[in-house]
């Protein structure tokens, strides 16, 4: 006989809703406090963090920030799968090594930045995927055909930004807004669902 899934915990909504606020605010502030000629349709979030761009710390802490609550909101949204809550913590954990392995100045390239940025964008667009549940109480917001939805849309937006990367896109870091503001809003999404009363699927 099924039961009602547990409900998120408070500070999972607020940790889920902290996410894009620090992504978004983090890259539009960062990027103010650059030089005149910084162009964010052609240059990358990591390019804001970089050894030697202006006031690196903002980008950095807010990398920091928007792991930290990934982690937070993997271990507060209890009513998902648990291999979808351990890739949306790895992609948290990930995320704060992207601020802790920076690229270095003149956007060179780094392996162990490339590496743990790959990481955080892989795991935060497929752990949909992997957090759907069966059951009559299970949320819409975590059923197969939605999980599977969400984490297609999300990989579109990865898809997008590995192209522009591939090709030297000139719409490089348009994509990659895009696909990262996607994967910090979709827990969001998640767990406000999911804290709403338990009803059947039917």
């Amino acid at each position: 006989m099924s039961v009602p899934l547990p409900r998120p915990a408070w500070w999972g909504l607020a940790s889920a809703a902290t996410a894009p606020v620090l992504l978004i605010g983090g890259w539009t502030l960062a990027a103010a406090r650059q030089v005149p000629d910084f162009d964010p349709v052609t240059s990358t979030i990591s390019e804001l963090a970089a050894h030697g761009s202006d006031d690196r710390w903002v980008m950095s802490g807010a990398l920091v920030g928007v792991g930290i609550c990934h982690l937070v909101t993997a271990s507060a949204l209890r009513p998902a799968a648990k291999a979808g809550r351990v890739l949306l913590a790895i992609g948290g954990a990930a995320t704060v090594l992207v601020a802790a392995f920076p690229l270095p100045v003149d956007s060179g390239s780094s392996r162990a930045h490339t590496g743990v940025a790959t990481v955080a964008l892989g795991a935060l667009a497929v752990w949909p995927a992997a957090a759907w549940r069966r059951g009559e109480y299970v949320p819409r917001a975590l059923s197969q055909a939605v999980c599977i939805a969400a984490a297609a849309v999300l990989l579109a937006g990865l898809g997008w930004f590995a192209f522009e990367l591939g090709t030297d896109g000139s719409r490089l870091g348009l994509a990659e807004r895009v696909a990262a503001g996607c994967q910090a809003t979709w827990p969001l999404a998640v767990v406000a669902w999911t804290r709403r009363p338990s009803r059947t699927l039917t």
